[in-house]
């Protein structure tokens, strides 16, 4: 529950937003006075731009491993035309269909972008958090300009976040140094700062800091799941859009649980790999020597269950129906994996084996496994089965716990291809659906498969955009001249989108949700982690318990 003080600050920030207002000069900039400070954008056609607006201090120095902390204020105007630095990250492998040149990177990263109508007043406020493993990305990638959202009337923002060993480290001297107890998560942590300073400032932006809505692709829609979660972020938003989420089971702070070791103890043992014998030592280091010390180390970014910022498995949350009562659209793309095929065990050498495999790891629900994924081609099975186990059911799940709750919740599958990206064998892959959400199809990545200019793929990108950008204004999906989207309430309704929005049918994907709740269930009750060793490396299925019927 939001605090009297929280009110309070909200109320007074909306006030001073609403007695100032932006101005025009000369050369095509435009400054607005908002609490933070005069910030000087640049209008182009309709829109006004603001890039690299600090909302935090730089976590530098003693601020390394800290909760983020105000940024601190300017004189004049501050100069928001160009985009600031990406958080600390390796680069993309060149060769990746998701590389691209992301600028300068820098531990002094948490900035957010903001895209707004001229003249807006009052509109509904769309904040993006980017993908990217929570070990990489940048609000401003090409691929997420937000101009189109923001002519379709909404005031877009994207943000930064801390990300990798930065982002994510817990260890017990954090913990300790913590008034709470506790250590992580840092990178959500900077999400809810962001989101406060969108409550106190997007106003004089002409945004409503009374409808805000969340969205996200892949580890952006997991930390909408944190989000969810996440007591302090309660009341920060009021819509969520979680495209490709995954529901996985995450480390505990300092107890060992579903086959991960305590975060703590993860953060000793990348401690000592990095020749640190304390967090001092590691607080001298260089920033670029963690992030590539801690990637040798096999350090893996993940939120960590504090019972404070994130308390308790997102799974339990969303059972106990505690999470944020908010309308959602959830969903995933059909070929998921194809894109992410290191995700994959190695495949068995024949069918036989595939269904030996499938017996002894999944017992009285093998028969139903083989039926959803059958032996006869291994490898469109192998995909299909990773793409539910860890994006289908999850989407699923989500709209169907947000009806449980009386919230509206909106199922969809993105089954769209075209040429380049057919032929590279990669129909409707991880993150395709992106750039036709944001009206981008002409400034994706170098490498990703190229989107022909065709009146098939501009119409997509309208429909899309258009059932987004309506459900940030009022709660509801809809777009003109496209067929009606129901909500999953209706007879487990979802949106299938192909070369155009085909319109809701009912019941997706018959029978998988049941198997891989089931699976998660009976792992849940074992203490055993769920989502990455499916199929072929699924360990033996544990017997069935009461609470899993």
């Amino acid at each position: 529950m939001m605090s009297f003080f929280s009110r309070i600050l909200i109320i007074a920030a909306t006030l001073v937003a609403a007695s100032v207002c932006a101005h025009a000069s000369d050369d095509d900039s435009t400054v607005v006075n908002a609490p933070a400070g005069a910030i000087r954008g640049t209008a182009l056609d309709d829109i006004v731009v603001f890039k690299g607006v600090p909302y935090a201090a730089a976590p530098t120095g003693p601020l390394r491993w800290k909760p983020p902390t105000p940024a601190p204020a300017w004189d004049g105007e501050f100069d928001a035309t160009k985009f600031g630095p990406a958080c600390m990250q390796f680069r993309t492998n060149p060769q990746s269909i998701y590389a691209e040149n992301l600028g300068s990177v820098s531990e002094d990263c948490l900035s957010l972008n903001i895209w707004t109508p001229e003249n807006a007043d009052n509109a509904p406020v769309f904040v993006w958090i980017h993908g990217g493993a929570l070990r990489g990305g940048a609000g401003g990638q090409s691929i997420y300009d937000g101009e189109a959202l923001a002519k379709s009337g909404l005031v877009v923002v994207s943000i930064n976040y801390r990300v990798g060993i930065l982002g994510y480290l817990a260890h017990p001297e954090l913990s300790a140094e913590s008034p709470d107890g506790v250590s992580g998560n840092y990178g959500m942590l900077d999400q809810i700062a962001a989101l406060n300073w969108v409550q106190r400032n997007i106003g004089a932006f002409g945004g409503d800091q009374s409808n805000v809505t969340v969205a996200g692709e892949s580890a952006g829609a997991l930390s909408i799941m944190y989000l969810m979660t996440s007591p302090p972020a309660r009341g920060l938003f009021h819509k969520a859009i979680l495209q490709s989420a995954y529901m996985i089971s995450n480390p505990a702070l300092k107890e060992s649980r579903y086959g991960f070791p305590s975060a703590e103890s993860i953060g000793v043992y990348v401690a000592d790999k990095l020749g640190a014998e304390n967090i001092a030592e590691m607080r001298e280091k260089k920033a670029m020597t963690l992030v590539k010390g801690s990637d040798k180390a096999g350090y893996v970014a993940w939120g960590t269950v504090d019972g404070v910022y994130i308390p308790d498995e997102i799974v339990n949350v969303f059972d106990r129906g505690e999470q944020a009562p908010v309308p959602v659209i959830a969903g995933f793309n059909s070929g998921e994996i194809r894109s992410l095929r290191a995700l994959l065990a190695k495949a068995p050498k024949n069918a036989t084996a595939y269904e030996t495999a499938i017996r002894e790891g999944y017992g009285e629900l093998a028969d139903g496994f083989l039926n959803q994924y059958p032996p006869e081609n291994i490898d469109e099975s192998m995909l299909a089965t990773t793409r539910d186990a860890m994006y289908g059911w999850t989407s699923e799940r989500l709209a169907r716990k947000q009806s449980e709750l009386g919230e509206n919740g909106f199922l969809y599958i993105f089954n769209h291809g075209y040429p380049a990206a057919n032929n590279a064998g990669l129909h409707a892959f991880h993150a395709s659906e992106i750039p036709y959400v944001f009206g981008t199809i002409d400034k994706t990545e170098p490498n990703w498969p190229e989107i022909p200019d065709t009146p098939v793929e501009k119409r997509l990108s309208d429909a899309m955009l258009g059932y987004w950008s309506s459900f940030a204004h009022n709660g509801a999906p809809s777009a003109v001249g496209q067929p009606e989207w129901r909500s999953y309430a209706e007879d487990e309704a979802y949106m299938y989108f192909e070369n155009a929005p085909v319109g809701s049918a009912t019941d997706l994907l018959p029978g998988m949700y049941e198997l891989h709740e089931e699976v998660m269930c009976r792992r849940r009750a074992a203490n055993i982690g769920w989502n990455w060793n499916v199929g072929v490396a699924s360990p033996p299925l544990p017997p069935q318990v009461a609470e899993c019927r």
